[in-house]
């Protein structure tokens, strides 16, 4: 097996948006509570990883209570926390390298489901190290999200981070899989559990507020124009959001983009059954006799 400098540029970059990320977290979840607005929560999660020294690496996910994921607030958004279940989704780059993660707030009086996507990463967590196969880290999420009386949530996964790019293999699955892939020392994953009273499945939703870059390409409308040109400089591959463009017409912009497949949205997911999804992630470096957690105070 060949030597990883764990002290390269590469990996400090990624413990320092760890770091950042860590502190954001905790002091965003703080501040969820009912009454609450979800636009300012998330917009001053963003602006605090500014002032630390990072960028997001992509909008704040608040999703409520059966959305699992993609969800966050658009420019006018009045919404308000109530007695839910809300998962948090936080990512912090710097330079493009990447940190990911997520927890839930109940606010629903469901502390056990929270609790379950909690005990599942922590699991998790424990059975990394260089040489384990990932179907391996599924079948303990599986198991620990079972023991509490919950399904994991099947059809979403844990994922690599790479340079500028949110999701890369190898896929961390919720489940126990047949076939998985040998992490290496080096890997830097995220793994995120998600437990659910309904079926364990989700589904697209309608709404997107979510986008990032497909492909390059050239367009004649004006406001298109001015939005790519911002999405390629500021965001390159990462997501963002409709509210982080500048100027009035950008809903019209970004549709645009999306017919001409320049553009990829990305709709919420939903628990297909209507029910409660809890999450827990962290960031991590695998190592030679276990891992690096780096989205941890």
């Amino acid at each position: 097996m060949t030597d990883v400098d764990l002290d390269a540029e590469k990996y400090e970059k990624h413990r320092e948006a760890g770091e950042i990320l860590a502190n954001v977290r905790n002091e965003a979840a703080d501040r969820v509570e009912v009454g609450a607005s979800h636009l300012e929560v998330a917009e001053w999660a963003e602006d605090r990883i500014r002032e630390l020294g990072g960028e997001p690496a992509f909008p704040v996910n608040i999703s409520v209570d059966e959305e699992a994921a993609h969800a966050t607030p658009s420019v006018d958004d009045s919404s308000t926390f109530g007695e839910d279940m809300i998962n948090l989704d936080i990512g912090v780059h710097v330079d493009g390298w990447l940190a990911d993660t997520a927890v839930t707030v109940d606010l629903s009086g469901n502390p056990e489901l929270a609790e379950a996507s909690e005990a599942a990463l922590d699991a998790a967590l424990d059975t990394v190290e260089a040489g384990v196969e990932t179907g391996e880290i599924g079948a303990v999420i599986e198991e620990t999200i079972d023991g509490y009386g919950y399904n994991p949530v099947v059809n979403l996964t844990g994922h690599g981070l790479g340079h500028w790019e949110q999701h890369t293999p190898p896929n961390i699955p919720n489940r126990e899989v047949d076939q998985g892939i040998e992490l290496e020392a080096g890997d830097v994953v995220a793994i995120e559990p998600f437990a659910t009273d309904g079926g364990g499945k989700v589904r697209e939703g309608t709404e997107e507020e979510i986008f990032a870059l497909e492909s390059e390409g050239s367009v004649r409308n004006r406001a298109a124009r001015e939005a790519l040109n911002q999405i390629t400089e500021e965001f390159k591959t990462l997501p963002f959001a409709t509210r982080w463009l500048d100027g009035r017409r950008a809903e019209m912009a970004l549709r645009r983009l999306k017919q001409q497949d320049i553009l990829h949205g990305y709709p919420v997911l939903k628990e297909e059954d209507g029910r409660l999804v809890s999450q827990k992630e962290h960031t991590l470096i695998v190592t030679e006799d276990g891992c690096e957690v780096t989205t941890r105070l």
